[in-house]
C-alpha cells in the first residue's frame, strides 16, 4: 500500500499556506544549519554559509511556490539567474552537500509538500551526523602543508629529500615561487607526517639546510589561501 503525501497548496495561495510553506522553509534550514555548525565545530566553518543554509530553503521555497502555476513565470525567473555571476565559491567540497540539501528542502516546502520536506531533513541531517561521527574518509595522519624559503643560490633540487623521508610518509612538491625580488624561492610541499614525528625537530632539521629561513608547517593542505 503506497502512502500519498498530499500538498499543502491549491489552486490559489492563501496567506496561511504561503506563512506555512516559509515558516516551515525556515525552520528545515535553521535545522541543516546547526547540523553544520555541530559537525564544523572542530574545523574552521563559514559564518556565512551557516547563514546562506537558513535563507536557502526560504528562498527556494518562495520562488518555486511563485512559480510553480506559469510555465512563463518559470522560463523567465531561468532567463533572470542565468545573468547573475556568482563570485564566491566553496572551498570545501563538503559545503556543497549543504547547499544541495537545502535546495531539495526548499523545493520540496516550495511545491507544498512540508511532510517530505521535514523527511528529507531528518533523513540527510541523520546521515551527515552519522558520516561526522564515525569520521569516514578521515586519515589518522592527515595531510599537511609545508612551505620552505631557500636562498636563490641554493639548488633546491633533491635537497630536501633525504630529511623528508625521515619525517614523512609521503611528500610532493607542489609549487615553486620566486619571491624578495627573485633572491628567493617559496618551495610548497604536500606531505604527510609519520605517526612519531616530533614537528620541532622536523623544522629544526629543515632550517639547518636553507639556511634558517622561515618556514611553514600548515594543517590542512585543502585550504587554498595557503597556495598563494
Amino acid at each position: 500500500m503506497n502512502f500519498v503525501i498530499p500538498s499543502i497548496l491549491g489552486n490559489e495561495f492563501t496567506v496561511g499556506a504561503i506563512l506555512a510553506v516559509t515558516g516551515s522553509a525556515f525552520a528545515f534550514g535553521l535545522i541543516l544549519s546547526l547540523v553544520y555548525l555541530f559537525s564544523c565545530r572542530r574545523e574552521r566553518y563559514s559564518k556565512g554559509l551557516s547563514i546562506t543554509l537558513v535563507l536557502l530553503p526560504v528562498i527556494i521555497g518562495t520562488v518555486i511556490m511563485l512559480v510553480s502555476d506559469s510555465f512563463a513565470r518559470a522560463f523567465g525567473l531561468a532567463g533572470a539567474f542565468s545573468i547573475i555571476r556568482f563570485r564566491s565559491t566553496q572551498g570545501n567540497p563538503k559545503d556543497l552537500a549543504y547547499i544541495f540539501a537545502g535546495l531539495a528542502i526548499g523545493l520540496a516546502c516550495g511545491m507544498g509538500y512540508i511532510l517530505c520536506a521535514a523527511i528529507i531533513t531528518v533523513l540527510i541531517c541523520a546521515i551527515l551526523l552519522v558520516l561526522g561521527a564515525i569520521k569516514y574518509g578521515s586519515s589518522k595522519t592527515p595531510p599537511m602543508l609545508l612551505k620552505i624559503s631557500v636562498p636563490e643560490s641554493l639548488n633546491y633540487v633533491g635537497v630536501f629529500d633525504e630529511c623528508l623521508a625521515k619525517y614523512t610518509k609521503t611528500w610532493k612538491l607542489v609549487k615553486v615561487k620566486s619571491s624578495n625580488f627573485g633572491t628567493m624561492f617559496d618551495l610548497t610541499f604536500d606531505i604527510k607526517l609519520k605517526d612519531d614525528t616530533n614537528a620541532k625537530e622536523f623544522i629544526d632539521d629543515l632550517r639547518c639546510i636553507n639556511g634558517n629561513l622561515n618556514i611553514l608547517l600548515q594543517n590542512n593542505a585543502a585550504d587554498p589561501d595557503i597556495l598563494v
